[in-house]
């Protein structure tokens, strides 16, 4: 597929500012759905790390769809043809408690707009530096990375598996299935059919199962951070998506200290022993 990158490099610079308030049921919601036993969430109360990502929710009405879930090519996002859209991971920094029943604003800016040929086609990347303030200023940014990519064709080459490290300190296996990944998509209000509807997935998109948000994956990561740390506080949260994980299968979220006691490094793992995701938390 022919792809006019120039064009899409007209995108750079364009903003997006976004108004909500940082509400305490989703937060109650996403707590029920990774099978915590938190507290009914206060105001004041400080958000998780990643749990902003149930705020700002990509309201476009149904006629603005794609038949993929997503909404249709354009806008603020620059109209890449590729069909295949996945979040390739995220770089964060944490500057104060994003807390509940706060007025907060979001403003998001194309970072930059890349293409390359791989193996099976060509590949767009798309960087996007969102900030998040309240009335007291800024409280995080998130520069999140999204890659395009065309369906695989028959004989394409598969991507060689990455081993995932063999020692933890603390380890989690989690099986995935349709509930959690529907609950994931509606409190993030993510209408990408892949994470949900198994004949889109399988037959038009050709992945063997229901894909895991890589959202929630890095959630679980850092949850499993907050299961053995509870009391620690992260400045810095960073992630890249290796392999794509189906709910077909059990995974184990891991991860181990470094000497320093203020670096965690978090990673998921498939049975076969194959990364997933890997990740490296900072703590303040």
């Amino acid at each position: 597929m022919a792809l006019d990158i120039d064009h899409l490099k007209q995108w750079i610079g364009r903003t997006e500012s976004r108004d909500d308030i940082a509400a305490a049921t989703p937060v109650q919601a996403l707590s029920a759905t990774l099978d915590r036993d938190d507290p009914v969430p206060q105001p004041g109360d400080p958000v998780p790390p990643c749990w902003h990502w149930l705020y700002f929710l990509p309201l476009h009405r149904q006629s603005e769809i794609g038949a993929d879930g997503h909404p249709k090519r354009g806008g603020f996002l620059p109209p890449v043809l590729l069909p295949r859209r996945m979040w390739a991971g995220s770089r964060m920094a944490f500057h104060r408690p994003l807390c509940i029943g706060s007025p907060i604003t979001r403003v998001s800016r194309i970072a930059d707009v890349s293409g390359k040929q791989g193996r099976s086609g060509s590949l767009i990347f798309v960087r996007v530096r969102h900030e998040v303030s309240d009335d007291g200023g800024l409280v995080l940014t998130d520069e999140h990375d999204i890659v395009y990519r065309d369906n695989p064709k028959p004989g394409d080459p598969l991507p060689p598996a990455q081993a995932a490290p063999a020692e933890h300190e603390w380890i989690r296996t989690i099986q995935p299935d349709d509930v959690l990944l529907f609950r994931y998509s509606a409190l993030t209000f993510n209408g990408h059919r892949i994470h949900y509807d198994r004949r889109y997935v399988t037959e038009v998109e050709g992945y063997p199962g229901l894909v895991v948000h890589g959202p929630l994956l890095a959630t679980l990561l850092l949850d499993l951070l907050r299961r053995n740390l509870p009391e620690a506080t992260v400045a810095r949260f960073a992630f890249r998506a290796l392999k794509p994980t189906f709910d077909t299968q059990a995974f184990d979220v891991c991860g181990r200290r470094a000497d320093d006691g203020k670096t965690i490094h978090l990673w998921a793992r498939h049975e076969d022993g194959a990364l997933a995701m890997d990740a490296t938390a900072h703590l303040a």
